[in-house]
């Protein structure tokens, strides 16, 4: 698995907080072991602390989306790294359950299992993987107000604006019906408004007052 895979589970992370909608899911011990899911034997150590700390790291982390997304590659680059230092992991080649076609290991880079105050780490050093080799520009947050979802734009002229399908179509109808209130009131004003007759003994459209 390549360690920019790990940033997933940085999307995953910010998304259980739905700010503008009052909505948060990672209030409990459960919750957060549904995030870590069961393949890491982290899991089982989870503690209420744990709770406090990747809630604090998700606001973190969701600030690094919020700056790439405006722009601010700098400010997200310089939100990134405190996480990196405050939550080391480590790296270990694995591979040996996999082979090729001519039965050799297929070796990869994985993060190593840490006990679970680390695993916080694995959603930072997942993210700057990914930011650095794919860009900044490719963290995004939700545009369909009021989601603001975090997202990975993977698309090919980087021209993702919404965290899902769902999201981009219940934007586009909202365009379509602001668009169709706008014409709506033009036909209404243009109806109201009496048409411009010119002057008596004036041609229309000469505007020369004479002299």
């Amino acid at each position: 698995m390549e360690l920019a895979c790990y940033s997933l589970f940085a999307v995953r992370l910010v998304n259980t907080e739905e700010p503008a909608r009052g909505k948060d899911t990672l209030t409990s011990v459960e919750a957060v072991r549904d995030l870590l899911e069961s393949t890491w034997s982290a899991t089982r150590h989870i503690t209420h602390a744990d709770v406090a700390r990747f809630r604090s790291v998700r606001g973190q982390l969701r600030a690094v989306f919020e700056a790439a997304a405006t722009g601010n590659e700098t400010d997200a680059v310089n939100l990134l790294n405190p996480l990196l230092l405050e939550f080391p992991v480590s790296t270990q080649i694995t591979g040996h359950d996999h082979r090729d076609e001519h039965d050799r290991p297929l070796w990869q880079m994985r993060l190593a299992e840490h006990p679970s105050k680390a695993t916080v780490g694995y959603a930072a050093i997942g993210l700057a993987f990914y930011l650095t080799e794919f860009g900044v520009d490719r963290l995004g947050v939700c545009k369909a107000a009021p989601c603001r979802n975090a997202y990975l734009d993977n698309s090919i002229n980087r021209s993702r604006r919404y965290c899902s399908d769902r999201c981009a179509s219940r934007a586009n109808v909202g365009l379509h019906r602001a668009r169709k209130r706008l014409e709506g009131l033009h036909a209404d004003r243009a109806q109201r408004e009496p048409p411009t007759t010119p002057t008596p003994g004036t041609p229309a459209g000469d505007t020369r007052t004479g002299g």
